[in-house]
């Protein structure tokens, strides 16, 4: 297939490895990062280390400002977002009037349930796709080089749902759907991206901010014989909040997302990294979340309460 030129914000952990696999495949990659990462990867390129293989690419890399200078955004096929949730609002505000002049679509692949409706208050629904990165675990090492594992799964879909009829972003998902999985990212579609991205949520809101609190791994936690039943408390309070966006998730998700996470291998969540390196927290993106829907219903959130105050005081 003929090769697409992509826009990855954002070349941490996530997006660095994402980026390093479709530049293997041929695509034409250009990254944002800024300062010391940003010189390193000007300077020397992407270095990849993927459970022990080494992935190399001397991509374009650029800040915002060189960005919205020497580029448009019909430059490129997608514009794919890996930033933490925490900066989405303020690169949105950024990039508004840059992304409003184009027409290319921009896929978000970030913890949480909010950054989608930010991205579509700047370009419209019809240009948003939502996405979300599966098992995967990553981070900066040093400038230039970035640490990922996992299967490192991407599921993406039309925001908020597959039109029924004549959807325009059907078409271009089959096409990035084979691109991503022709470059070694297992990938599938969705028509309910809404649906997958709460689920994810069910996960992340029952380990990252507990992993944070205690500098456990994954598989630490959902093994602990007291821990993992706070995993547990504060995965069924996101399947509740679920509701407060009609998305309504059962005990069957509730159940299999438990599962999942149970046998992960021991990763580092990334929240833990970020409290390991002194770096603001996506709890806002994560607990914050959840909280805000509870109290919308009107129904106690006790685990994600508790475990949110303490991170919030320092503990």
């Amino acid at each position: 297939m003929a090769a697409l030129k992509i826009l990855m914000i954002g070349a941490g952990g996530i997006g660095g490895y994402y980026a390093a696999r479709l530049a293997g495949a041929g695509h034409q990659v250009v990254l944002t990062a800024r300062g010391s990462h940003l010189q390193a990867l000007k300077a020397d390129g992407l270095t990849v280390d993927y459970e022990g293989r080494v992935l190399w690419h001397g991509l374009p890399a650029c800040d915002h400002q060189t960005l919205l200078r020497d580029y448009h955004p019909n430059d490129f096929d997608l514009v794919a977002i890996a930033l933490k949730s925490t900066a989405t609002g303020a690169v949105m505000s950024e990039l508004c009037d840059w992304l409003r002049s184009g027409s290319v679509p921009v896929l978000s692949l970030q913890n949480g349930v909010d950054n989608e409706p930010l991205i579509a208050e700047v370009v419209g629904e019809a240009r948003v796709l939502g996405g979300l990165a599966v098992r995967i675990g990553g981070h900066i090492t040093e400038p230039g080089k970035v640490f990922a594992e996992g299967v490192a799964q991407i599921v993406m879909g039309a925001w908020p749902a597959q039109q029924p009829k004549d959807d325009p972003r059907a078409d271009f998902l089959k096409v990035l759907e084979v691109a991503f999985n022709e470059a070694g990212i297992p990938t599938t579609m969705t028509e309910n991206i809404r649906y997958e991205l709460w689920r994810k949520l069910v996960i992340n809101n029952g380990i990252n901010p507990l992993s944070a609190l205690t500098r456990l791994d994954t598989r630490s936690l959902t093994h602990h014989p007291q821990f993992r039943h706070v995993v547990f408390g504060m995965m069924s309070e996101t399947v509740e909040a679920s509701k407060a966006d009609g998305v309504n998730l059962t005990r069957k998700d509730l159940e299999e997302m438990f599962e999942l996470i149970s046998s992960f291998n021991a990763i580092k969540t990334s929240m833990l990294i970020d409290r390991e390196k002194g770096r603001p927290l996506e709890l806002e993106s994560i607990a914050g979340a959840v909280l805000r829907r509870c109290d919308a219903l009107e129904v106690e959130a006790p685990y994600t309460s508790l475990v949110n105050a303490l991170l919030n005081h320092g503990l």
